[in-house]
């Protein structure tokens, strides 16, 4: 089935979710605009999302996850090998973050962002997901 979408229309529909926690659910994000599902894509779905604040720490044990972002910036924390690293993303960075790897994402002034993610998805709420054990 072919979809088409038009990104900036769908982009134009949500609010952006200011004081974004990683006690926030996707139902609250659902509910206050700042998310919507796009498509399904293979095993997972296509989101996308405006907010400022931080999310959860989360995994994709099935595969790689891929973000586009398409306005402001964000910090990606990650833990690659154990190693927790974190890169800063700003509007045309795209980045593939591998199968496995904990990751969150964190924005001070907002982002807007769109991701290929796989499900399904574990989410810790542990500080530091590179401690043994995780």
């Amino acid at each position: 089935m072919l979809t088409i979408t038009d990104l900036n229309a769908e982009l134009a529909k949500l609010s952006l979710l200011r004081g974004r926690t990683p006690q926030t659910t996707a139902a609250e994000r659902e509910e206050n605009h700042a998310l919507t599902r796009l498509a399904p894509y293979r095993d997972g779905t296509i989101f996308i999302a405006k907010f400022a604040g931080s999310g959860v720490w989360e995994r994709h044990p099935k595969g790689d996850e891929i973000v586009q972002i398409f306005d402001g910036t964000a910090t990606l924390h990650i833990v690659s090998d154990g190693r927790p690293e974190a890169f800063t993303l700003s509007a045309g960075a795209f980045v593939v973050i591998p199968q496995g790897a904990w990751h969150r994402f964190e924005s001070v002034g907002g982002v807007s962002l769109m991701t290929a993610t796989p499900q399904p998805s574990e989410f810790t709420t542990v500080d530091d997901p590179s401690l043994p054990g995780l």
